[in-house]
């Protein structure tokens, strides 16, 4: 029995030592082929992967937003019209910032005055009147009476109309207001209702009135020295305006200087930069341009140009970006071939590309005097420049 015993003792021992049987060692064959580190390299190539399916993600519902806003914007404009005003305007948009309007000398303006005056109820707007170079010494700690009665001094007399966005004291107006005065020249100009530190609501009409108000104040204290109106991109339609009712009532001023001038609001809108993301959108006329017409806004100054008899002198820049060379030229050529023109001097001068005097650059140009000096002399009455 002892024998027996042992013997099965030894068998179990041989069998527990023998090799796995196929199956077990295929099993052990498997793990032993996984590389190192398997896991672990697994969830790294998943990392870069869902990383670039995030970034996909939201790039697409970056996408999607911004088609959704471009989509609903002119829905925005047609539904609420005075958007569509406000841009045209951008009376909003006071650059540059931080300026005191009550002190144009800290603009570098010290023969410059600030008034204030009041067209119509619950209106007030802020005007400057600087006056010739050659008064800057008599003007030192003058008041404001001084500056009126100076207007009837021997100098001739610019009404300047500035254009959309800023007030009058932007960089460039404010350089446009030294050469006039270096040239001889009293230069008044005011910010229109809305704009600037001037009271009340901003439309066309309004500032049409604006500036008949202003020209009945200079005329009532200027006597018979020349009196121009010089008007720039959106302000050429004010001028227009003003010019037109004036020579309706047969008041009209002794010339009319248009500086980067359109045709009309419409077309302008349609060639502004602002405008091309949009241009090629179905029904842009209808979203944008009629919704310009509903809020009153025109500024037809190829209308007007039919019924203004006074000189008309109009200056642009080729390289204008904001009112295409082309509508000045356009508006020229109505006016060259108008009736009510037929007795007064039309001209049209082009600034070169190369100058790069863009939209409002022009005051730079060494030929503006020369080209003042020789449009305007006739129509000076024989007052000296």
């Amino acid at each position: 029995m002892r024998k027996r015993n042992e013997s099965v003792t030894v068998e179990h021992d041989r069998l527990a030592a023998a090799p796995p049987p196929p199956q077990a060692a295929g099993c052990n064959l498997r793990h032993s082929l996984r590389l190192p580190g398997g896991p672990a390299r697994d969830a790294g190539m998943k990392r870069p992967l869902g990383r670039r399916y995030g970034l996909w993600f939201r790039l697409r519902k970056l996408i999607i937003w911004l088609v959704g806003v471009y989509i609903a914007i002119p829905f925005l404009v047609k539904l609420c019209p005075v958007i569509q005003a406000k841009l045209v305007f951008l009376n909003f948009v006071r650059v540059p910032y931080f300026i005191d309007l009550k002190r144009p000398q800290d603009q570098g303006l010290n023969h410059t005055c600030n008034y204030y005056l009041q067209p119509e109820e619950d209106v007030t707007i802020g005007v400057w009147h600087t006056v010739p170079a050659a008064l800057w010494k008599d003007a030192q700690g003058k008041d404001q009476p001084w500056y009126e009665d100076v207007l009837g001094s021997n100098y001739p007399i610019i009404l300047y109309l500035h254009g959309n966005a800023g007030t009058r004291g932007g960089d460039h107006r404010v350089e446009l207001y030294k050469v006039l005065s270096f040239l001889g020249y009293h230069v008044v100009t005011f910010d229109y209702r809305g704009w600037g530190d001037s009271v009340g609501t901003p439309s066309e009409r309004g500032m049409t009135y604006d500036a008949l108000h202003v020209f009945d104040w200079i005329k009532a204290r200027s006597g018979d020295n020349p009196l121009y109106i010089w008007g720039h991109s959106l302000g050429t339609g004010v001028a227009t305006n003003l010019v037109r009712r004036l020579c309706e009532r047969e008041t009209p001023p002794d010339a009319l200087i248009l500086e980067s001038p359109f045709t009309n609001i419409r077309e302008e809108a349609k060639s502004h930069p602002f405008s091309v993301i949009y241009r090629y959108f179905p029904g842009f006329d209808w979203f944008f341009l009629d919704t310009i017409t509903m809020s009153g806004i025109k500024f037809a100054n190829d209308e007007n140009v039919k019924y203004i008899s006074c000189s008309l002198l109009i200056l642009h820049a080729e390289d204008d970006p904001v009112v295409p060379f082309h509508l000045g030229k356009k508006l020229y050529n109505l006016a060259a071939t108008s009736r009510s023109f037929r007795d007064y001097k039309v001209q049209f001068v082009p600034f070169h590309t190369d100058l790069g005097y863009r939209h409002k650059y022009i005051y730079r140009s060494p030929e503006l005097p020369r080209i003042l000096r020789e449009f305007l002399g006739k129509s000076d009455h024989g007052h000296r420049h």
